[in-house]
C-alpha cells in the first residue's frame, strides 16, 4: 500500500495507539468527578494540556480541547463574532479557506453579520495590503488558514499577525490543521488570539483537537451544559484522546526537527517529474509552499476514474479536500486561484507524511505515467 491521502487523515501511530488504549482502560473516570478515579483521569487531562502547551510555547491556560478542526473553527468564528457583536459586524477571511470556516461565514452572513472575503493572486496567496484595506472600525475578526488543504499554499500569517496588532478590537483567527508539525508557525511572534488544530492530521486520533485561546481573549460558548474547558466548551473532556493527542503531537515536532528535510526532497521530486508526465499541469505554487501537499490536474481524465485506477494499484491519493471530495463541482480554491473549471474539476491531490518513501514516490510517478494514456477516453 502506498497512502498519498494524508491530509484527509494520518495513520495512528502505534505508540499513540497504546497510549489512548491504555487511558481508555485505566484511567476511565470521568474527569469532574470527585472521588479518586475522577481525580486521575483529571491530572492525566491537566498533563496533557500542559505538554501540548510546552510544544506550542504558549500557556496551559490557553489549550481548550475540541473534537477537531472543525469544531475548533466553528468556535473560534462564532464564538469572537457573536461575543464582540456589539462593537461590530464585521469579519474578514479569505476565498479559499477551508469549508469548515467557509460555511460559518456564509452562515453568520445568514444571520445579519458582514462578511469581505478576501481575494489571492495566482498562487493561492492573499495580500498584505489586501487586508490592511479591508479593516473597517466595525470589523472584529479576521480568520485566515495558515496552510492550505488543497494546494499547499502558506500565508503570510506572521506578517498579518503584525499588522492586526495595530488594531487591537480586530481578533486574529488561524487554521492551522494543515500546517502543524509540518510548517513553523510561532503563535506568539505571529500575535494569534486563536488558533486550530485537529489530532488525526499529525497520527493522532481522530475525534479530538484543540482550539488556542490567548489569555484574555473571550468567546461565546457553542456547546451548553457543563462547566468543562473553561466553562467555553461543554461536555465530557475524551482524555484518552487529548493524552493520545499529546503524544502524537510530540513524536511529530520530533520528527519535523529531523526529517523536515526529508519532506522537502520529495515535495521537490513531485513537483519536477509530474510536469514531464503527459497531460499534467501543476495547481501548487512553486515557491512558498508546505511540503506535504502537492496539487495537479489531468484535465483529460475525471478525478474520480483516476483515483480508482490508483486504488486498484493499491496507491490512494484525493480530490479536493475530504470534506468536499463528494461534491462534483470544481475546486472553489482553484477557481478563486484563476485556475479554469476544467482545470479546477479535475484535480488531484497528492499530501504526504514523514512516513512516506522516496520509493513509494518512485512508485506512484511510475504507475500515473501508464495509467494516464489509458484513461485519456474517459472524457468528462
Amino acid at each position: 500500500m502506498i497512502y498519498l491521502d494524508n491530509s484527509a487523515t494520518t495513520r495512528p501511530h502505534q505508540d499513540v495507539l497504546e497510549t489512548y488504549t491504555k487511558v481508555s482502560y485505566d484511567y476511565f473516570g470521568n474527569p469532574s468527578s470527585l472521588h479518586t478515579l475522577g481525580m486521575e483521569a483529571e491530572g492525566l487531562l491537566t498533563k496533557a494540556r500542559s505538554a501540548i502547551a510546552d510544544q506550542l510555547h504558549v500557556s496551559a491556560k490557553e489549550i481548550l480541547f475540541t473534537s477537531g478542526g472543525t469544531e475548533g473553527n466553528n468556535l473560534a468564528i462564532k464564538g469572537t463574532a457573536y461575543h464582540k457583536k456589539s462593537r461590530g459586524r464585521h469579519l474578514i477571511t479569505t476565498e479559499v479557506e477551508h469549508a469548515s470556516s467557509y460555511e460559518t461565514y456564509k452562515e453568520l452572513e445568514a444571520d445579519g453579520f458582514e462578511v469581505t472575503y478576501l481575494s489571492v493572486d495566482s498562487n493561492g496567496r492573499v495580500s498584505l495590503e489586501d487586508v490592511k484595506k479591508a479593516i473597517r472600525k466595525e470589523t472584529i475578526l479576521v480568520s485566515i488558514i495558515h496552510v492550505n488543504n488543497e494546494t499547499g499554499t502558506i500565508q503570510p500569517i506572521e506578517e498579518i499577525g503584525q499588522l492586526l496588532s495595530h488594531f487591537p478590537q480586530v481578533r486574529f483567527h488561524v487554521d492551522d490543521v494543515q500546517g502543524i508539525t509540518k510548517v513553523p508557525l510561532n503563535i506568539k511572534k505571529a500575535k494569534i488570539d486563536l488558533l486550530t488544530a485537529s489530532a488525526h492530521k499529525f497520527h493522532g486520533v481522530r475525534g479530538t483537537g484543540m482550539l488556542y485561546v490567548r489569555n484574555g481573549v473571550r468567546l461565546k460558548p457553542q456547546i451548553h451544559g457543563g462547566v468543562q474547558e473553561m466553562e467555553v466548551r461543554s461536555g465530557t473532556e475524551h482524555v484518552a484522546g487529548a493524552v493520545a493527542m499529546a503524544r502524537a503531537l510530540r513524536m511529530e515536532m520530533e520528527k519535523a526537527q529531523k526529517e523536515k528535510s526529508h519532506l522537502v526532497k520529495l515535495h521537490s521530486k513531485l513537483i519536477h517529474s509530474l510536469p514531464t508526465i503527459d497531460g499534467v499541469t501543476i495547481n501548487s505554487p512553486l515557491e512558498k509552499s508546505a511540503p506535504h501537499i502537492i496539487n495537479f490536474s489531468v484535465e483529460s481524465i475525471k478525478p474520480e476514474v483516476l483515483i480508482q485506477s490508483l486504488s486498484a494499484k493499491k496507491i490512494y491519493v484525493s480530490t479536493k479536500s475530504a470534506c468536499s471530495s463528494k461534491l462534483a463541482e470544481p475546486s472553489r480554491v482553484l477557481l478563486a486561484m484563476g485556475k479554469n473549471s476544467t482545470a479546477a474539476g479535475s484535480a488531484i491531490r497528492v499530501s504526504l507524511s514523514y512516513e512516506t518513501t522516496e520509493k513509494e514516490i518512485d512508485v506512484f510517478l511510475r504507475e500515473l505515467k501508464k495509467i494516464i494514456p489509458t484513461l485519456v477516453g474517459v472524457r468528462k
